[in-house]
């Protein structure tokens, strides 16, 4: 590890203290994913000059650019440096061995207090959701749930008769310290998910390229593995935290809870990041830029997929174009002496005759007749008007506009993934318009052999509500080229 692991190299280069501090104010600081290449030189050869005002002028010699471009050459592996899709500019990012030996070194300065309870209270919690979770005896559910209802009805029981306890300040400071080092490890661990991702990618390609199979073979193995990022334990991880962190619901009690937690003496005293006000948020576009990459993953892979298409058509058209140069070549000798057997057979070589008197004739429909005879006068009264007013009629432009701005931000999205950005809302209807806009407006393809399930709530002629759940081929809307 040593001799290839990048974050040992970069600890044990010459330069590490200025690689470290230059990326950590240029990435982490900022929360910053990535940087065009012109503006980052600039912001190098700045800190470059200051540093030889003060060390020498013969000091780091090289020039901006050649520092990048050797950071982020195979060899040493601390940058990323890609081209965005559809532009010439090149672009740098932090590797996670980078990011690693950041965090490393963070965790070398000296803390002047290491809590211990709140991590062994974060211990038994884990411990207990995994028992929950993997319990399958319905009585032992049962037990444990009375119990936690029996606590919480003790404590209830105890702040009604007065006996309120609160949190002492030591316990308030361990426990803010631990939530802002895994705040800031877990938009760490971003740039390692991404890196997962194109290594998942990376493997598909490879699939593709190594693949000497017939190219009908080919598409069935890589539309079998269509969502293999996805369906990955990063690719559902990852989705499981996206889906929590969108919720609007939990994004107002995160607000509100770090503006209560921020506003407290012995927090104020500590004279906090003031970015962790907002941390939700840079977790939301952290979380968007990994969307981001695996949707253009997504892109690359039917582009690569394409361009094998236009090689093997390619070829196609110059083994004809072969044919018919060599039918030109052979021409004169064919002219002059005729061979006395057939050059090729052609198999059912005959016409399909289409005859007048086998077409059907017109067939008229049927006239609708329409009653306009009055109710009697009895019966008028007793007809319920309400049931006009109740008839569902779905905005079919609105879900178009939806299916359009969620294809302007990525080239494809699932029915399913679409419906959690914007849940229904008239039920079974507004589902059944979508799949009919997929088939009518939008170019879309269909998972035979992957599930969704969607869900809605309807409110019952009582008041109550009622969750509905349907299971459905995985359905895709696909931006049209």
């Amino acid at each position: 590890m040593r001799q290839h692991n990048p974050a040992w190299r970069l600890l044990c280069s010459d330069h590490a203290p200025l690689i470290l501090s230059f990326l950590h104010q240029a990435f982490v600081r900022p929360n910053v994913r990535s940087l065009e290449a012109e503006s980052m030189a600039e912001a190098l050869e700045d800190t470059l000059y200051a540093l030889r005002q003060q060390l020498d002028e013969n000091a780091f010699p090289r020039t901006a650019r050649e520092y990048l471009e050797d950071w982020a050459s195979p060899d040493k592996g601390w940058l990323r440096k890609f081209y965005q899709l559809g532009t010439d500019n090149a672009v740098f990012d932090m590797t996670p061995a980078t990011e690693k030996a950041l965090s490393w070194l963070e965790q070398l300065a000296e803390r002047s207090f290491v809590g211990t309870e709140s991590r062994l209270r974060t211990l038994f919690d884990l411990l207990r959701q995994m028992n929950e979770g993997t319990q399958s005896d319905p009585d032992q559910r049962l037990a444990d749930l009375h119990q936690r209802r029996d606590e919480i009805d003790a404590e209830i029981a105890r702040i009604q008769s007065g006996d309120l306890s609160l949190m002492d300040d030591t316990g308030i400071k361990e426990r803010f310290s631990q939530f802002t080092r895994m705040a800031r490890d877990l938009l760490a661990d971003f740039r390692e998910v991404e890196h997962n991702f194109r290594r998942l990618d990376r493997a598909v390609r490879e699939r593709v390229a190594l693949w000497d199979g017939t190219k009908g073979a080919l598409l069935d193995e890589i539309l079998a593995q269509h969502d293999l990022i996805n369906e990955s334990d990063q690719g559902r991880s990852f989705q499981a935290f996206w889906n929590f962190l969108m919720s609007s619901r939990r994004q107002e009690e995160l607000s509100q809870q770090l503006e209560h937690i921020l506003s407290l003496p012995v927090i104020a005293e500590q004279n906090p990041d003031p970015r962790l006000r907002r941390i939700h948020y840079d977790w939301l576009e952290a979380g968007d830029h990994t969307q981001r990459t695996v949707a253009q993953l997504s892109h690359r892979l039917r582009q690569f997929l394409d361009d094998q298409s236009r090689q093997e058509t390619r070829r196609i058209m110059e083994i004809l174009h072969n044919i018919e140069a060599h039918a030109i070549a052979a021409r004169p000798y064919l002219s002059d002496c005729p061979p006395d057997e057939a050059l090729t057979d052609l198999d059912a070589m005959a016409a399909s005759p289409d005859l007048i008197m086998e077409r059907p004739l017109y067939s008229p429909p049927l006239p609708t007749i329409l009653t306009v005879d009055p109710l009697p006068e009895d019966t008028a009264e007793d007809v319920d008007p309400i049931a006009l007013y109740e008839q569902v009629v779905v905005d079919r432009v609105r879900l178009t506009e939806n299916i359009q701005q969620a294809l302007s931000e990525a080239p494809q999205i699932s029915l399913a993934a679409l419906l959690s950005r914007h849940p229904l809302e008239q039920g079974l209807s507004e589902l059944v318009a979508y799949l009919q806009l997929s088939s009518e407006r939008f170019e879309s393809l269909i998972d035979e052999k992957t599930n969704d399930h969607v869900n809605w709530d309807i409110m019952t002629e009582d008041g109550s509500i009622i969750t509905r759940h349907a299971t459905l081929q995985r359905v895709i809307f696909v931006r049209s080229a």
